[in-house]
């Protein structure tokens, strides 16, 4: 059987960066091939080459047996190629029917056929095991929904080859395996499937082959049974990184404490929080955890309980008013709630300390120009230059850049929602090593994540939220594990404690 898409000999540079220098990739129909590296590694140029997005310098694509030129992305989509962008594309202030069907909705007599699209759009939609109105705005739904959506979106294009670019980094468990079964459908059809994921445990189960590039440059491929993740993250990165928890002893003093405080999509809500601390957050997605501490910051509203920070009662009307007495948060979805896609790097870096750095009214530019080459330096930016787009760094890159900003204001209290979303092992091992740093300074730190093994890592103490309420708070000491864990996070346990 020949390869449905062979890609030759691949180089691409911006400017003086090399982005790609020699890579070789194939796929084959009904196979699921997957793509990993660190960020900044060369994933999201390769695919976007043979999407249609950038130009090659050099090398060849074959597609179906023929050399391709894609010079647009419509000729990539129509040709059959459907990609799933990890920046999801998708248009919020649009319905899920006018998202799937956009450019493409059948008419009758020259008037849109709402009743024919309204079938399509469920059928579409059960196919990835999603139960949404399909006359609902895209931005009233979870991100977790509108990455399924993208997801059958692609489908009902009928393609030949469909790349997901971190399909499954918003989605739970459960959804997980929803998708993992539309993959396995999809390959029994015959469609060839490209996996990009920063999760090697999952990539190593859904993969028949893995692809690892390195700084640009192709590593090897190797298949999916004799893979393992210390062997993809050796070839990844070169070198063995410790993943397991390392030991600490937080402070005692309470600098948080949280009592029966409510709001949408969280009810009754009580923890404390120790100086020094590493306390996760954990439960399933929509458990409450997100909507509990942007409405602690201000964000969002609330109603109802106390919050004492420092030993005095406040209730923040903004998180500007937060980040002024100490308390930063880094936002999950950092494209629509946190980054300035188009304006420079340093000034996403630095806008959350510029009042630092005013005198008389005056910004002293080199000053924050400086903050922010630090800490470019520090957390190992990968990036030409600092006046570049923050969009034109990888998604790794991009959350350190936030992670930047809110280190610069130098916090009290440091509120991290999936800091690891979408960002390679390499950069993991950086970021918990930076988190633990900070801690031992002082810091107190909130962790919400979803990954388990990054809770068992990071916590000295879990609260588990479901359906909004906090049914345990359980202490290292106590013994902490996956099942217990998910068996808290999924209700199925009345030996619920406070903490």
């Amino acid at each position: 059987m020949d390869p449905i898409l062979r890609l030759k000999g691949i180089s691409k540079r911006f400017g003086g960066l090399k982005a790609l220098e020699n890579v070789d990739f194939d796929l084959y129909p009904g196979e699921v091939h997957a793509l990993v590296g660190e960020n900044g590694a060369g994933k999201s140029t390769l695919m976007k080459i043979f999407g249609g997005v950038y130009a090659k310098d050099e090398g060849s694509i074959r597609f179906q047996g023929g050399e391709v030129h894609f010079s647009n992305p419509s000729q990539s989509m129509d040709a059959g190629i459907a990609i799933i962008y990890q920046e999801l594309s998708a248009l919020p202030s649009l319905t899920v029917i006018e998202n799937l069907y956009m450019g493409r909705m059948p008419t009758r007599m020259g008037v849109i056929d709402w009743k024919r699209l309204t079938r399509d759009a469920r059928e579409a939609l059960a196919r990835v095991g999603l139960n949404v109105n399909p006359r609902a705005r895209m931005d009233r739904l979870a991100i977790s929904q509108r990455q399924l959506v993208e997801i059958a979106k692609a489908m009902t294009k009928n393609a030949k080859v469909i790349v997901m670019d971190e399909p499954n980094s918003s989605l739970s468990r459960n959804e997980t395996e929803r998708l993992f079964g539309v993959i396995e459908n999809l390959k029994a059809h015959g469609i060839g499937i490209v996996f990009i994921s920063h999760k090697l445990d999952e990539v190593i189960r859904i993969a028949d082959r893995i692809t690892v590039l390195r700084d640009g440059h192709y590593v090897g491929t190797i298949g999916g049974a004799e893979a393992s993740e210390d062997r993809l993250i050796q070839m990844m990165v070169g070198r063995e990184l410790d993943r397991k928890h390392v030991p600490r002893s937080p402070g005692t003093d309470i600098v948080l404490s949280v009592r029966n405080f409510s709001g949408p999509g969280f009810e009754d809500v009580s923890f404390d929080l120790n100086q020094g601390e590493i306390l996760c957050f954990a439960g399933l997605v929509g458990a409450g955890r997100s909507e509990t501490m942007r409405s602690l910051i201000g964000a969002s509203p609330s109603r109802g309980g106390e919050i004492a920070f420092e030993g005095k009662a406040v209730r923040f009307r903004s998180p500007r008013q937060a980040m002024l007495s100490g308390i930063a948060m880094l936002q999950e979805d950092r494209k629509n709630l946190s980054l300035f896609m188009q304006l420079a790097i340093s000034f996403n870096m630095e806008i959350g300390a510029l009042p630092a750095y005013r005198r008389w009214g005056i910004l002293n530019l080199n000053r924050s120009l400086g903050m922010a080459r630090e800490y470019a330096k520090a957390l190992s930016i990968k990036t030409e230059s600092l006046f570049h787009p923050v969009s034109s760094l990888s998604g790794g890159n991009q959350q350190k850049t936030i992670i930047a900003r809110w280190l610069a204001v130098n916090p009290k209290i440091l509120i991290l929602d999936e800091p690891t979303h979408g960002v390679d092992v390499g950069a993991k091992s950086e970021i918990y090593a930076l988190i633990r740093r900070l801690a031992d300074s002082g810091m107190a730190i909130i962790l919400i994540s979803s990954e388990l093994p990054e809770v068992l890592a990071m916590a000295d103490r879990v609260a588990v939220m479901c359906e909004g309420r906090i049914h345990a708070v359980i202490k290292r000491e106590e013994g902490l594990d996956e099942e217990k864990i998910m068996r808290y996070a999924s209700g199925r346990t009345d030996e619920a404690r406070a903490g």
